[in-house]
């Protein structure tokens, strides 16, 4: 697109050139000289506008700061080629010379129409650049923000769930060591896949619940039959699902299904699709006058909420419900986004 700019210059110089020949029948080499040199000094103050535009930012607003550099640039244009032209030519036809004088302030006005053409659009890109270079970092502030709370919202789930099961191994150590070195194992295994998960913004739904499996099977050896986990057949739903997000919502039904109960307690878990949505349903007893679940700090459906609100901009996507002793957590995940 560079190639317009001289190219434009040519037309307006030889549209120049033959009004004045042949309008106002100057001498055609008087004409020429005159065309060449007011084109050449309008395209170098132009060109010295951009510059003043782009290196000397100013307070004042847009249509002012347009308005007084176009006065200044189409001025000094119409001196400068006015001097130029009687220089050059030395010419003594009293005609033209009259022309030229009398020529000037129409020379202005055409000057200033294109200089306060030009600057309010330079400078109007100027300020439409600075604002997105602004909207850009601030983008990228915020989002660098979002991942870091994101990233701080995943590592409360380790900690917690590691206090648990080393106090488990610490107290199966003296009872059943067999059990013991099973739970190393399990621990072991779930902690190089939950280091594998890390970096993954999505899952498949298989792996999450591959990735709960090796949960509950560490959680079956702490808490032997007590513990029932039913899930509903998956087999066929291809859905995918941020990682880490499952296992929170059973460790909650987990503390409120069997603390405080000495029976076997039973954790349903159904999965299926509605509506362009994957959604989970997880439903455990909960008995609020005998429930007894300390206050942890572990991740939490308020971890699982925030995360959820920031991937997805959505308040809605997890839920809670007691009806009848039972505790019943929806969750959904949007599978078009």
């Amino acid at each position: 697109m560079i190639w317009l700019l001289p190219l434009s210059a040519l037309l307006a110089a030889g549209g120049h050139f033959i009004f004045l020949h042949y309008v106002y029948h100057i001498d055609i080499t008087l004409a020429a000289c005159d065309s060449i040199i007011s084109i050449l000094t309008l395209s170098l103050a132009l060109w010295a506008l951009g510059l003043a535009i782009k290196y000397y930012p100013t307070n004042v607003s847009v249509t002012l700061y347009s308005l007084l550099i176009a006065i200044f640039f189409s001025f000094s244009t119409v001196f400068a080629s006015t001097a130029l032209i009687r220089w050059w030519t030395e010419t003594t036809d009293k005609d033209y010379l009259f022309f030229l004088e009398h020529s000037g302030p129409v020379r202005y006005i055409i000057y200033w129409l294109l200089c306060s053409w030009v600057s309010t659009y330079l400078s109007m890109s100027k300020r439409i650049n600075t604002q997105e270079q602004k909207f850009k970092q601030q983008a990228d502030a915020t989002a660098l923000l979002k991942e870091a709370e994101l990233f701080k919202l995943r590592q409360q789930l380790q900690p917690h769930f590691l206090y648990n099961s080393l106090n488990s191994i610490s107290a199966l150590t003296m009872i059943e060591p067999a059990k013991a070195q099973e739970m190393i194992g399990l621990l072991s295994d779930f902690l190089r896949n939950s280091v594998q998960r890390e970096t993954q913004q999505k899952v498949s739904l298989k792996d999450e619940l591959d990735y709960l499996d090796k949960y509950l099977a560490i959680e079956s050896i702490r808490f032997g039959n007590r513990l029932q986990v039913i899930k509903s057949d998956a087999t066929g739903i291809k859905a995918f699902i941020p990682p880490f997000l499952l296992q929170p919502l059973i460790e909650n039904a987990i503390k409120f299904g069997l603390y405080g109960n000495t029976g076997a307690v039973s954790i349903a878990v159904n999965i299926g699709m509605n509506d362009g949505m994957l959604a989970i349903t997880i439903t455990n007893p909960y008995n609020e006058m005998e429930s007894s679940a300390p206050n942890g700090t572990g991740f939490g459906l308020a971890g699982v909420q925030r995360r959820l609100q920031l991937l997805y901009a959505r308040g809605d996507l997890l839920s809670t419900h007691k009806q009848n002793g039972q505790f019943t957590t929806t969750l959904k995940i949007p599978q078009d986004v």
